[in-house]
């Protein structure tokens, strides 16, 4: 099976790389943002033959730069994939896109684990441009695998755990908002989710890659700390008024994983277990 991987320098496009490279059946190319650029139709197209499987794991992240930058982020969150998915159709393959629990709005934890199926109502300019992307990819091919994830962290590039550690290190206390609650998750599991998902033959539509579980980002930190050796109490919480950023954060970003086991596919384990198998390499890496 030939796949393509945009974004492959990107943290979870160097983990998926990694991941098929170890396949011996497997024929894997991978672009980074210099080698592809993902806007430009002709040069997707040509970069997507003999695909069987094409993985866009381009995005722009800068949350809060997006908020005064939203069309630099709607070039790469919401045309480019729509050019993907549409070069996808063109040479018969199957687009796995990545989305992001941004999405969705005013959700809160009376409301429980956020369906696929729940309406969206983005409250930023990168959930915007995220959720146009979705929107693009449906319109422009029918086989395709929508895959939402959120709080991410892993060995390539910059991670919340490696930042909070560093700082817990440094600083005899570090506060962490307590009234954001969601799922961390190693990229690691999401780049096998995603082969999983196409190993086998997951029905088209959109799923949710995230961990089970549930933790606030202060329960997250104090866990990094302890993995990290520090001293207990060295992570104390705080509320989110208290540390205003330009772009609106998801309160509530607890995602349901009903369409994965539909679908027969074993869901990403407890965030904490999967996080004790993942500290020593997350928070070595350089």
């Amino acid at each position: 099976m030939r796949w393509v991987v945009t974004g492959a320098r990107g943290m979870l496009g160097a983990e998926l790389v990694g991941r098929l490279a170890g396949r011996e059946e497997d024929d894997v190319v991978a672009y980074t943002r210099d080698e592809l650029d993902v806007t430009d139709a002709a040069a997707v197209l040509r970069a997507s033959q003999g695909a069987d499987v094409i993985v866009n794991c381009a995005a722009y992240t800068a949350v809060d730069a997006a908020e005064t930058d939203e069309a630099r982020a709607a070039d790469v969150n919401a045309t480019a994939p729509g050019v993907l998915a549409a070069a996808a159709r063109e040479v018969g393959a199957r687009l796995v896109h990545v989305s992001t629990d941004y999405v969705f709005g005013a959700s809160t934890r009376e409301d429980g684990p956020i369906p696929t199926t729940a309406p969206t109502a983005p409250r930023s300019a990168y959930g915007r441009t995220k959720e146009q992307g979705e929107r693009a990819v449906r319109a422009a091919h029918d086989d395709h695998l929508i895959v939402r994830t959120g709080w991410l962290y892993g060995r390539h590039g910059r991670c919340f755990p490696r930042t909070i550690a560093a700082l817990a290190a440094d600083r005899e206390h570090v506060d962490v908002v307590d009234d954001q609650v969601g799922q961390p998750t190693w990229t690691r599991d999401l780049a096998d989710l995603v082969v999983r998902l196409v190993d086998a033959g997951a029905p088209s539509g959109t799923y949710h890659g995230t961990s089970s579980g549930k933790a606030s980002w202060f329960e997250f930190a104090a866990e990094v700390a302890r993995s990290a050796g520090l001293p207990d109490g060295r992570v104390r919480p705080c509320t989110s008024g208290e540390f205003p950023r330009p772009a609106a954060r998801p309160a509530w970003s607890v995602l349901a994983h009903d369409d994965l086991e539909r679908s027969g596919i074993a869901p990403i384990a407890d965030w904490r277990d999967r996080w004790r198998v993942a500290a020593a390499e997350v928070l070595t890496a350089s």
